[in-house]
């Protein structure tokens, strides 16, 4: 028998360990602009999708007109995309200001007093678990390298290279809202009247039944949780609303 002691020391370094992240787990920085993307795209969808298909079985509970539906459910596409679009440029319009302002502030102390930042950024390392010594070799290191982007992701939680873009959230929910909108819409237009009521029912709930998928699938949450949620919402917006119409439409 081979009774030779290892050097586990030695091992390590014949075989060092492999230094990243799995493939397929989520990691900060792709992780939150999956997040931006899919947040915008998700509640576009599902905007789209809930508020026309309310609005159109609203009308088509108080009438049959075909051109009465078709006119509210285009009014509420046009209105619904645009609001949410103006709705998304204007609160990540905020975001990113906040974000500037904070790293002109950072920029500016960094300038002033690179060795009380310095201080600061090892003090971050040390409450973060790493002992006094390292954190202070960390911080050093890191400053030499980008110190504001050292000092904006440890104290700020942000990317100075990736800030969300206004437009392209803005782009993104209108784009999402007005796919999500054309189903019921086309659904509840050129479908019989005697069964458009019950398909654009149906087809609007796997449509949310699916987005719900996709917003579990690719943000890593509850696949059930999500799928419920969505459906169970969307069907109490649809019935609610063509109860209003059927009682509106008796006293026409």
């Amino acid at each position: 028998m081979d009774t030779t002691a290892v050097d586990p020391g030695a091992a390590a370094e014949a075989d060092p360990p492999h230094l990243g992240g799995h493939a397929d787990e989520p990691h900060e920085s792709s992780f939150n602009d999956r997040l931006n993307w899919l947040r915008a795209g998700v509640l576009g969808a599902n905007d789209g999708i809930v508020s026309v298909a309310a609005t159109v079985l609203g009308v088509a509970g108080a009438t049959t007109d075909r051109t009465a539906i078709m006119v509210a459910g285009v009014a509420a596409l046009a209105a619904g995309a645009l609001s949410m679009a103006a709705g998304e440029y204007v609160s990540v319009s905020t975001q990113r200001d906040s974000e500037e302002a904070l790293l002109a502030k950072e920029r500016r102390e960094l300038k002033e007093d690179p060795e009380d930042e310095l201080a600061e950024l090892a003090g971050l390392y040390v409450e973060k678990g790493l002992d006094p010594d390292l954190a202070l070799r960390v911080a050093r290191q890191l400053t030499a390298k980008d110190a504001l982007a050292a000092h904006a992701e440890v104290e700020l939680g942000i990317d100075p290279d990736d800030l969300t873009s206004p437009w392209n959230a803005a782009l993104a929910s209108m784009v999402a809202f007005t796919l999500g909108a054309l189903l019921p819409l086309c659904t509840i237009l050129f479908v019989t009247p005697d069964l458009r009521v019950v398909v654009t029912v149906a087809a609007v709930t796997a449509a949310l039944a699916l987005t719900g998928w996709a917003s579990a699938r690719f943000g890593y949450g509850a696949v059930g949780r999500a799928v419920r949620r969505n459906m169970l919402g969307g069907l109490l917006a649809m019935v609610v609303t063509h109860l209003i119409g059927q009682a509106l439409g008796t006293q026409i």
